[in-house]
């Protein structure tokens, strides 16, 4: 294998509704904070990868690969994908491959500019099956939570403490986010409004179990190790990455109470990186609902399966800004995650790499984690769909 990637510089504009900016204006804003951290000009890029879920519907963007040749004026190979992990995916086999040197990645998305229409979109996208059963976006995830109930036989107090600690990832990841800039909610809440939601939803999950629809945008700039040495002392190792696939239709799968391809792109990813899963120190997980954080962690195997709920339960009692899993602290969704962060899809992985980045980098500002021990490895959890699709990032400070 060739040159490991490496990240050398990241930028993201902030989360929410852009109604007032038009897209090319979003990715513009990114890519300005990502090259004025690396001293780069759009001429000394040799490839872009775009991803968007949405544009060609969102803002009749067709071709996006044009659209981006025209802000960059730059005529090099530019591809474009669904998920911003893809995209990281497809720069990081180019410079391993030795094609490139320096690839610009990002990744951008208005939802809100299509308020009417998203929903079904997004529908679509998880699972058609329940889309023409007549389910919403939020029902896989109320069957996943009814699902897990009943495989592992939670009932009375025990159940009171799982609806309680999904209501303490909710307001974990808001509190994070008060110390995030780029945040859509920067605003505290409580345990007994996530309750209450849910009440008034009269559902499992309520209002502020899941991630907003958002608009933005994100830009990883990957370069080979030679040229990363001259653009930055701090370079951010790509160490390992990784994916895998499951079916389309929720209700199909043999497992309803996690996700396959986390679990395996998470083993295979580790094998590649050659560390072993506790010596990841934070990790950006993508918590569409606050059941998806929950089980994110159960599946990348920090929590043995149906006991997740009990670590968010006993860490957020006095909550210190992790997760106490035995004797280990684990950093999850310091940006605030999906929830409080925002969820615009194509820009999503990219934020969530950002956070990582500027962790490691010492560079997080008042969210910045302290330990006792130095930062030296992150972790990225993107999925596309309703767990159809999973992308693993495991990155490394130099000498790791």
């Amino acid at each position: 294998m060739g040159s490991r990637p490496v990240v050398v510089a990241a930028g993201r504009t902030k989360f929410g509704e852009h109604y007032e900016k038009q897209p090319e204006r979003l990715i513009e804003e990114a890519w300005l904070k990502a090259s004025g951290e690396a001293g780069l000009e759009r001429k000394d890029l040799e490839a872009c990868y775009l991803s968007d879920y949405f544009l060609p519907i969102t803002n009749k963007l067709g071709l996006e690969e044009g659209f981006l040749s025209e802000l960059t004026e730059l005529h090099v190979p530019m591809d474009v994908v669904r998920s911003f992990s893809s995209a990281f995916s497809n720069a990081c086999n180019a410079i391993q491959a030795g094609k490139y040197n320096l690839v610009l990645v990002g990744g951008i998305e208005k939802m809100t500019d299509r308020w009417d229409k998203i929903r079904d979109d997004l529908m679509l996208l998880e699972d058609p099956w329940s889309y023409y059963a007549g389910c919403t976006p939020e029902a896989n995830h109320e069957l996943m939570f009814r699902a897990y109930v009943k495989r592992y036989g939670i009932t009375g107090e025990s159940l009171e403490k799982l609806n309680i600690a999904l209501a303490q990832v909710s307001v974990k990841n808001h509190l994070n986010a008060l110390k995030n800039e780029y945040a859509q909610f920067q605003r505290k809440i409580t345990v007994e409004q996530v309750l209450e939601a849910r009440k008034a939803a009269r559902r499992p999950l309520g209002l502020y179990d899941f991630a907003p629809i958002s608009d933005g945008a994100a830009v990883v700039i990957l370069a080979s190790e030679d040229v990363a040495k001259k653009l930055t002392d701090k370079p951010i190792y790509v160490l390992g990455s990784a994916s895998a696939t499951d079916y389309l239709t929720y209700p199909a799968r043999e497992d309803l109470t996690g996700f396959v391809v986390s679990r395996l792109a998470m083993e295979k990813a580790l094998k590649i990186a050659g560390i072993n899963l506790w010596e990841i120190q934070v990790l950006e997980l993508y918590d569409q609902s606050t059941v998806m954080e929950m089980i994110s962690l159960e599946d990348l195997g920090f929590c043995p399966h149906g006991t997740a709920w009990k670590t968010v339960y006993e860490s957020c009692q006095d909550y210190k800004g992790y997760y106490r899993i035995g004797e280990k602290k684990l950093f999850v969704n310091m940006n605030g995650g999906l929830k409080a962060d925002g969820n615009p899809l194509g820009a999503t992985g990219g934020a969530q790499i950002y956070e990582v980045f500027k962790q490691l980098r010492g560079e997080a500002g008042a969210r910045q984690i302290v330990d006792d021990k130095p930062l030296r490895y992150g972790c990225v959890l993107e999925l596309e769909g309703f767990g159809t699709k999973g992308h693993v990032h495991i990155f490394g400070v130099e000498g790791a």
